[in-house]
Order: structure tokens, then sequence, then C-alpha cells
């Protein structure tokens, strides 16, 4: 196998041999390392709680899902199908919140481009005929900035092209990997135990005997083969395509903050698994013999469509924050991120209006396994600008069951600053369109994770503030920080309070008895 054809694969398969597990439904809910979910409802069953609203924004959610009746926020101001803005906020029908990728004619965005390449598109045309000695010194740092991105695109789009090469090859792999890893066991009909035993010294016996498990435990098939080969279809088509127009079914200038209702109300929007999953980890409801079990037995999700496949606008960011706290969310998910973020103010002004209103921001950090105390991703609670973090604002990275070694997801980012806690994000088991069901992986699965346990919290303890609520979610977490674990991304290791200001996973049962404190100091 060449170098690019083994990382791809890499890519599908997503981690090493010992991180490949088939993790139980609901593993983190009640696993060691995961939330102790369970045992906190128990401490909690005598308690009355109140209904707390979470703002999702995301890629939309589909509020029809078996396993997500009486969970979807309902505006109790706004008369459905009356095509009247009865609340009067600007947006006509918002009955489940509202879709900032679409128009007023009923079409909508999917694809996007990332952020560098309209930013590299918004230079072209200016820098594109000049030579470096015509630049303008004003102009300097801009044109470094184009150049870089110039060619950090073009690197990209060369690697996906090879990639969209190779992908009919995964057909012919699927079927010549069993043959002849049976070949080198001697067995046919061999199983996970005996690969197990197996212990291949080169580098390729390495890789087959990976692959080979990760087919026999469906983590490597056919159709997640052809879920990769959308995902390079859309790398090239859109996303990395500086001629796309990502905003052709949006009647708004994404740089003009002041056009504010723009949009629809069809919050599913066409790709709605990544937010129906999100919000399933949230508030699916809980002991009904369907699918998963929430975290919060008493949330209702607020849908805000904002994110599409590619980068998120700033703008389409800040409004929907905005409005999910001028409706009533005390806690907005936000299972999302980039690496450039050109409005920068404008983002962190409507972050700072929810930290203003009590409202807790639950970032997602990123699945790049990079050091987001050192490469940015935005949103962030510390900008350039700034000079104290925003206090309601949390940055999650995703843990596994895997406390003795791996417990940082493999792809997560991490940070000592930037990232505040760890929660369970691998092979997490939710909700997706259409009453089905499927295991995602992700710090988009650890967000919404803690936006469920925040939710319960000011649910059952609604005197107390979203600050001491986060507080005490950190403040609560289980403390990993002098165990070794593998760096993510990296064969290294570090002791887990590199990783994170905590140096702990979060902790629902531990959360709870820390509020049950408070409350008792407030009476």
């Amino acid at each position: 196998m060449n170098k690019l054809f083994s990382i791809f694969l890499l890519s599908i398969v997503g981690t090493s041999i010992s991180q490949v597990n088939v993790e139980p439904i609901n593993w983190h809910n009640t696993a060691k390392a995961g939330l102790h979910t369970e045992q906190a409802y128990e401490l909690l069953k005598n308690k009355k709680s109140t209904t707390v609203i979470v703002a999702v924004i995301d890629s939309g959610v589909d509020c029809e899902h078996e396993d997500l009746v009486g969970k979807i926020w309902t505006n109790p101001k706004e008369i459905p199908t009356n095509n009247i803005d009865d609340d009067g906020n600007g947006f006509i029908d918002d009955i489940h919140g509202w879709n900032f990728l679409g128009n007023a004619k009923g079409e909508m965005q999917d694809y996007a481009c990332f952020e560098k390449v309209r930013i590299y598109r918004s230079f072209r045309d200016k820098f594109e005929r000049l030579k470096e000695s015509q630049v303008k010194p004003e102009d300097k740092n801009d044109y470094k900035l184009y150049l870089d991105l110039k060619n950090e695109i073009a690197n990209e789009v060369i690697e996906y092209q090879g990639y969209q090469k190779q992908n009919e090859q995964f057909p012919i792999l699927i079927k010549y990997i069993p043959q002849a890893v049976g070949q080198i066991l001697g067995n046919p009909n061999y199983t996970l135990q005996d690969l197990s035993k197996w212990k291949p010294k080169d580098e390729e016996g390495k890789e087959l005997k990976m692959l080979a498990e990760a087919i026999l435990n469906g983590g490597l098939n056919l159709e997640i083969i052809k879920e990769q080969t959308e995902q390079v279809d859309a790398a090239l088509n859109y996303q990395l395509n500086v001629d796309y127009n990502d905003r052709q079914f949006v009647d708004d200038n994404p740089s003009d903050f002041s056009q504010v209702t723009y949009g629809n109300n069809v919050v599913e929007g066409k790709d709605a698994n990544h937010g129906t999953h999100v919000a399933g980890i949230i508030a699916a409801v809980r002991k009904n013999n369907l699918g998963l079990d929430g975290v919060a037995d008493n949330a209702q999700i607020m849908v805000l469509r904002a994110v599409p496949n590619g980068d998120e606008q700033d703008k389409d960011i800040a409004l929907a924050i905005r409005y999910a706290v001028d409706n009533g969310a005390k806690i907005i998910n936000m299972s999302f991120g980039k690496g450039y973020s050109p409005f920068q103010k404008e983002v962190y002004d409507a972050l700072a209006y929810a930290n203003s209103k009590d409202v807790l921001l639950v970032h997602a950090a990123g699945n790049e396994h990079k050091n987001i105390d050192v490469e940015p991703n935005f949103p962030t609670p510390l900008y350039s600008f700034q000079k104290e973090k925003l206090p309601l604002f949390i940055t999650i990275g995703a843990s596994t069951k895997n406390a003795k070694k791996y417990l940082a997801a493999d792809f997560s980012n991490y940070g000592k600053i930037q990232v505040d806690v760890f929660a369970p994000g691998k092979d997490i088991y939710s909700t997706i369109p259409k009453s089905a069901y499927k295991k995602y992986d992700g710090t988009s699965m650890a967000a919404p994770m803690v936006a469920g346990v925040a939710a319960l919290l000011k649910s059952y303890f609604p005197s107390l503030t979203m600050l001491q609520i986060k507080n005490n979610i950190l403040l609560s977490a289980k403390y990993y920080g002098k165990t070794k674990q593998i760096i993510p991304g990296t064969e290294n290791k570090s002791r887990f309070s590199e990783l994170s200001a905590t140096g702990g996973v979060v902790d629902l049962l531990e959360a709870v008895k820390l509020c049950e404190i408070e409350v008792e100091k407030l009476k």
C-alpha cells in the first residue's frame, strides 16, 4: 500500500488497533469513565424538575423523530403556519427555531466552502495580478495570508484528488483483506480473538491486522466507504472549490450584520444527521426502550440551523446565539468550529451578550487532534482582543471508555488553557433522521453530553445560576490528571492534566452532589 492510501484508510478506520472497541449503547451514561447518569438520577428520584431550553446550533434536527417526541421546543408566542410574525421578533412562523441557511422561497443551503477558501477568494481579485513588489505596505500582511492560503488550498486539492482516484479500490480491498489475512493465519474463518493473537512485525502486516479487525467489528464496510467517498467529493466540489457560490440559497450579505431577518423556518434542513445526533444525546426520551437515553430528562431542544456541510458563517452563528438568548434558552450547544474567523468581534459580541444573560455556551474543542492553545479554533472564550476568558463559555474535549491509556479520543483537540474538560465522545449511539440511530465519534458528541449535564442540573436546581452550574461541572470532574495518556494524534504520552484545564472527565453524579451542597448554603 502506498503512504497516501494508508493514511486515507486510517482516516476511515480512525484509530490504532488498541482503540477499536464496540461499545454498548448508553455506555456514556453507565461506564466507569462515563457520566454516571443513572446514579445521578437515583440521587434525584425524589426531586421535581423544571423544563430547561437548550439551543442546538447545528445542521438541523428531525423534529419528528420517535425518540425526540415532546423534546422539541415550541415557540409559545407564535401561531403555526399563519405566515405572520406573531411575536414580533422578526422571524415568521419560527415554531421550533430558525433556519439561517435558507431564504423566504424555501430554498436551503447544504454545502459551504471552508472559511479559508472564502478568505482567499476575497483577496484573489485584489492580489492575483500583482507581483510582491507592487503590493502596498499596508497590504503586506493580507498578501502574505493570500499566498499562504493559496498554497494550502492547492495542496489540499491535490491530496483529495489522490483520495478520489483511490476510492474505486476500496470495494476490492474489502474482499482482498480477509482472504490475505486468512492465508497468513491459516484460517479463513478467523475471529477477533484470532487476530488479537497475531503479532505482525512489519508495517504492512500491522496495517492488514488493523483493517481486518475493522472489517470484522463493522468499522470498515461498503457503507462507510460510500460515506467517505461522498465526503471527498464534497471537499473537491464545494468546500475547497474557490469558485463555488456557497451563499446562493440565502438572501443576505454575510458581511452585513445589519441584515438579520433572512432564512426560513424549515429547521430540519437538507442534512440533519449531525444536529439530530446532538439533540438525542442531550434530550432523547429516557426509559422508553427506544434508541438511547438522553442525559437530561426535562430539556427541550430549540433548533437553530446555521452549520452547513463546510464552514459556518460568522454572521449566522452570531445571530443564532442572539436568537437563542432572546427566546429563552439557558444553554447553547455549539458542536462546530473552524480555524479562521473573519468577524471575530461580531461573534464575540454575541457570545458576550449570552454571557450577560446568564446563558451557558458549550463548545466542541474540534477533531483535528491539535493543541488549540497553539492553533486557534473558533469561536473561542478568549479572542486576541480580550484580557480574560468569557466566564460562561466551556470547551469540551472527547474522551473514551479506555481510562488506562487512550482516555483522550485519538481525534480530539486538547489544550491546558483552551479546553476545560473532557466528556464521552467515542462510539456514541444516538438519533439520526427518520427515526433511525447511529454511532458517531467526535467532540461534537462530547459537547452535548455537557450541555445535557448542564440542563439537568439547571432543571433540578433552578435557583443556581449558570455560572454556578458551570463551576460545579468543572469542580466535580473525575480527575485523571496524574495518569499517563496517549496525546491525540501522536504515539507520545503525557499526564492527562496537560490536555485540559481540569485534567478530568465530566461526572454528573458528583456535579449533582455539589449542586445539592450549594443549594443548602443558599437556604
